[in-house]
């Protein structure tokens, strides 16, 4: 009778022997989650994902203009739409694996209260948010402050990051006291890192729903649609929820 530790050995060999890897576009407020289930999917599965972190409207450029990208993980649900509009994504791939949350973040404690008040009050120097025209939750954070009554007011204020990454790094090293990043930059495991957060409730602006989809040059690629799979799976789900997301029903 064959050893049965040999055996499993031999067996997990010829997974490996059949592992593929898998590009994959990441939004950059997804960059945690992201990096720990990609952990978990090559211990699981044998596949690799190779991650890249940015802004959603940068990675739409970038596949149009043949990057070799076989996964987009966006930060809206309209860029992976429009990708399958144009034929350069998997149809049937598309689907909602996060639900984001935009806050009003301080790395200092008390700097920022409850209430989000201190955006009527003025009371600071700048304010960061990412670059409304290529990442969601810059947009979002300008519905925000627009429904609030405080756009102009603040607009001489407002520093921009590239994406929400730089715009979360404006705030942590002090570049600017206060901004709106994605809660899972800011929160792990059901709370608040450090500083001062208000989370900014979801009536003011519209849903941060972030599609997933197998890219065009993905669509022959078992690690690819294992990939979207994996993000389905409830090890996967409990990590996205741990950094604050919702899941779409």
């Amino acid at each position: 009778m064959k050893n049965p530790i040999a055996l499993a050995a031999l067996l997990f060999a010829a997974s490996l022997a059949h592992a593929d890897e898998v590009q994959v576009a990441v939004a950059a407020n997804f960059t945690a989650p992201a990096q720990k289930i990609a952990a978990q999917f090559e211990k699981d599965t044998g596949h690799v994902a190779k991650l890249s972190f940015g802004a959603t409207g940068k990675f739409y450029a970038q596949i149009t203009n043949g990057a070799p990208f076989e996964v987009l993980l966006s930060a809206d649900d309209e860029t992976p739409a429009k990708l399958e509009k144009e034929g350069q994504a998997a149809p049937g791939t598309r689907f909602t694996y996060a639900i984001g949350t935009l806050v009003l973040w301080s790395a200092q404690p008390g700097v920022v209260d409850a209430q989000g008040a201190v955006l009527k009050s003025g009371h600071f120097e700048r304010l960061s948010i990412a670059n409304p025209k290529t990442a969601p939750y810059g947009a979002a954070a300008v519905e925000t402050m627009k429904a609030l009554g405080v756009f102009d007011a603040v607009t001489p204020k407002l520093v921009q990051g590239e994406n929400i990454a730089q715009a979360y790094q404006f705030v942590a090293t002090g570049n600017a006291p206060l901004g709106f990043v994605a809660l899972s930059q800011v929160f792990e495991d059901g709370a608040l890192k450090g500083g001062s957060a208000w989370i900014v409730p979801a009536k003011l602006h519209q849903p941060i729903r972030q599609d997933a989809v197998v890219l065009a040059k993905g669509a022959a690629n078992p690690a690819a649609k294992a990939w979207l799979a994996y993000l389905k799976s409830d090890k996967a789900l409990a990590v996205i929820r741990a950094y604050g997301y919702q899941v779409a029903p």
